[in-house]
């Protein structure tokens, strides 16, 4: 099998057509699968803590109001969310000084052990306030690594793959992220079909960290066979993987990146995660319609990835996140407003399917658009650093911001909030090079 070597990926950036041997499609597309794979075991692993928390509140707490028992796991997850700027800043300067593939193994081992902790973890009933101290530096462990997976992955996953199709294959890095969630909520669905509701509480819980532990080392596994794309100018250079080599000499592309991830972490959390929410408490749909809902509108998300990323590669990323910027400052107000009044499960599955269509243009390009601002010897921390700082931020928040302006009677502020930061993303994109810094394509 012909192996990805730092010259084939430095002559991937050149104008000129670039040819690929059979054996090296074969080569770079498992590389995708590797990469992408691993990406979907962190998310799950992230995001299976928020889907189980409803059977482990009590284990972790003590015995009190459920409402406040489930208030604390969340602030342990939203801790998570607080790790992910360091972890963009740790894993970018692995990624640009030692490896891509050293970054990711990394990454992936502390999200398995971050599992395999939480699934072991005695209760407080056992050890007191040890045990929502150690499941708070489990979670703070696993935000850490997630950080830190998003900028190596974009990375990697731009650098190999096929030229005048980098779109098309850097797409699957958000198909494994919402497949990530999509398999967690999998996993309890199933775990509430086969196991009683005192079970869950009790011990079945533990069952997803488990999972999320084995996939875990298969992804381990996977990503050691991967061919590293870091060449040698990150042993050479100095200021590679470090602040001052990327505020020094890319502190605009940094902004830039910045400028869009907010307004795209925003309303990517708020048509996902909490759109289920917003099902419930605003729309009034029951709980399970809307998760049914939900469930349906994300998988077909997942599957639009491929496609609008396939588009950038003939429109361009430029094309890509202004449509982004002007469909979703036009139409946000309007589909908000219009699932506020819905009552068919139906037509709130079409509103959130087409809300979600728009936020494509953004997501299915989302690794590429950013790496293509950065050199190599900086790319991964450029990219991993900006992104993590917007995402918790902007998407961290995101939930809290609309129930707090829905809980004052100003629901309807959230919308102007959200279309507000999508302006500021289009005038971010009208930043964009017509013909990216790095990375080159043959469009």
């Amino acid at each position: 099998m012909s192996a990805i070597t730092p010259a084939a990926v430095a002559s991937d950036a050149m104008s000129e057509p670039r040819a690929y041997t059979a054996a090296e499609k074969r080569h770079r597309i498992f590389s995708i699968i590797g990469a992408s794979s691993g990406n979907l075991v962190e998310w799950f692993d992230f995001y299976v803590y928020a889907f189980s928390a409803i059977y482990f509140a009590g284990a972790f707490f003590p015995k009190s109001n459920p409402t406040v028992q489930l208030l604390n796991t969340a602030g342990v997850f939203a801790a998570g969310f607080l790790m992910r700027p360091i972890g963009g800043w740790l894993f970018g300067r692995i990624a640009d000084r030692v490896g891509r593939k050293t970054s990711m193994l990394i990454s992936v081992s502390m999200m398995c052990a971050g599992s395999l902790v939480i699934a072991c973890l005695p209760t407080y009933a056992q050890i007191g306030a040890w045990a929502p101290f150690l499941l708070l530096m489990a979670r703070l462990f696993q935000g850490l690594s997630v950080g830190g997976e998003y900028g190596t992955t974009a990375t990697y996953m731009s650098e190999v793959a096929l030229r005048g199709q980098r779109g098309f294959y850097s797409s699957f890095q958000y198909v494994t992220l919402i497949g990530g969630q999509l398999l967690a909520v999998l996993v309890i669905v199933v775990l509430e079909q086969l196991l009683s509701e005192a079970e869950l509480r009790a011990w079945g819980w533990r069952i997803p960290f488990v999972i999320g532990a084995v996939t875990a080392v298969i992804a381990m596994f996977l990503r050691r066979a991967l061919t590293e794309t870091h060449g040698a100018q990150g042993d050479k250079n100095k200021e590679a993987g470090t602040m001052a080599g990327l505020f020094r000499h890319h502190k605009a592309a940094f902004f830039t990146v910045l400028g869009y991830t907010a307004g795209g972490s925003l309303i990517f959390y708020t048509f996902t995660t909490y759109m289920q929410k917003f099902l419930v408490n605003t729309v009034h749909l029951p709980i399970k319609t809307a998760s049914y809902v939900m469930t349906c509108a994300l998988f077909v998300y997942m599957c639009m990835q491929p496609v609008f990323g396939a588009l950038s590669d003939r429109i361009g990323r430029r094309t890509n996140m202004l449509l982004f910027g002007a469909l979703g400052a036009l139409f946000t107000v309007p589909i908000l407003t219009a699932l506020q009044h819905v009552t068919n499960p139906y037509l709130a599955f079409a509103l959130i399917v087409a809300a979600l269509a728009i936020v494509s243009f953004y997501t299915s390009v989302s690794g590429i658009v950013k790496a293509e601002m950065f050199p190599p010897e900086v790319r991964a921390l450029g990219v991993g650093l900006a992104y993590a700082v917007g995402n918790a931020i902007f998407g961290g928040s995101a939930e809290y911001v609309a129930l707090a302006l829905k809980s004052q009677g100003h629901e309807s502020s959230f919308y102007w909030y959200v279309t507000v930061m999508m302006v500021v993303a289009f005038l971010v994109a009208l930043r964009l090079p017509r013909q990216a810094s790095y990375l080159h394509h043959d469009h």
